[in-house]
């Protein structure tokens, strides 16, 4: 690891005091599983609001499997793509119910195997319920870790793959949660606020939009 990369772990790890909460309200694995569905293409605050009645509504993965189409689709609408979103939150309930027992699996590939689920939900579950270290590459992680010129890559696996890499094990889990943070609260991506950053001397892009 080279000792740039050590001074913006050191320095994300200062002042996010090893943040390693996930953004995303749950009380179950399954909850949190159909949050991360809902959050593709969508903030975190949105989709908050929206799993705040939604898993009173349906509070166990059997209640989501037998849950109606439309109904659904218009519980979850303000997310958007929902029509993709709630059909994959009714199969996916439906395959851990037929062939998990109702039980999330910690395995990537029998987690992106379930409808709906990439290798960004999947390593949010493992990182969070199993507490696997996992990447999580969001849109957070993928452009704030090109303007630090960590990764090359542009393509969210192949990010993945390159912070494993680079990044020491113990820091896997908490780079995406504090990555996130720094993105929505200085390096945002409209209008990055490079005059508060910490980063700034250690950053290529520094003063560059």
């Amino acid at each position: 690891m080279t000792k740039r990369l050590q001074e913006i772990l050191h320095l994300l790890d200062k002042y996010y005091k090893e943040e390693t909460k996930c953004h995303l309200d749950y009380t179950t694995p399954h909850e949190l599983l159909v949050a991360t569905i809902l959050s593709a293409q969508c903030t975190d605050a949105r989709v908050n609001i929206v799993t705040k009645s939604l898993f009173k509504k349906y509070s166990t993965i059997s209640e989501f499997a037998h849950a109606d189409l439309e109904e659904l689709e218009q519980d979850v609408r303000t997310t958007g793509f929902y029509r993709n979103k709630a059909k994959n939150i009714i199969l996916t309930s439906q395959t851990l119910l037929n062939e998990y027992g109702g039980e999330l699996p910690s395995d990537i590939n029998q987690l992106t195997k379930l409808a709906g689920v990439g290798r960004k939900t999947a390593n949010v579950i493992r990182g969070h319920i199993f507490c696997i270290p996992s990447i999580v590459v969001d849109t957070h992680v993928k452009r704030i870790s090109k303007k630090l010129a960590i990764v090359e890559s542009s393509d969210p696996e192949k990010i993945e793959f390159e912070l494993m890499k680079k990044l020491p094990k113990n820091h896997w889990i908490k780079y995406n949660t504090q990555v996130i943070v720094h993105g929505r609260t200085i390096c945002k991506a409209r209008t990055p606020e490079c005059n508060k950053c910490f980063l700034g001397h250690v950053c290529p892009s520094f003063g560059v939009t």
